[in-house]
């Protein structure tokens, strides 16, 4: 399975509204991103879904610092 093909496996979530916002990351943005930033959202997509939906719909604010880096990338380019 190629990379983008395995990375789209795991943006599927069990919340839709997830699915749209990892999806939207993984098409606008992912294939412009350093191989840092691909590498955060990869590390992103093993959170447990209960833990990503605080980061993006609770504004919680997550403790690695790669993370953080990610998800308000996330937050800024995607959601608007």
């Amino acid at each position: 399975m190629s990379q983008l093909k395995q990375l789209r496996w795991q943006c599927r979530r069990g919340a839709k509204e997830l699915d749209a916002l990892l999806c939207a990351y993984l098409d606008d943005s992912y294939s412009d991103a350093d191989k840092d930033e691909q590498k955060q959202f990869s590390a992103l997509l093993k959170q447990e879904d209960n833990q990503l939906l605080a980061y993006f719909f609770a504004h919680k604010i997550p403790n690695e610092p790669e993370l953080k880096a990610i998800v308000e990338k996330i937050r800024v380019s995607v959601i608007r």
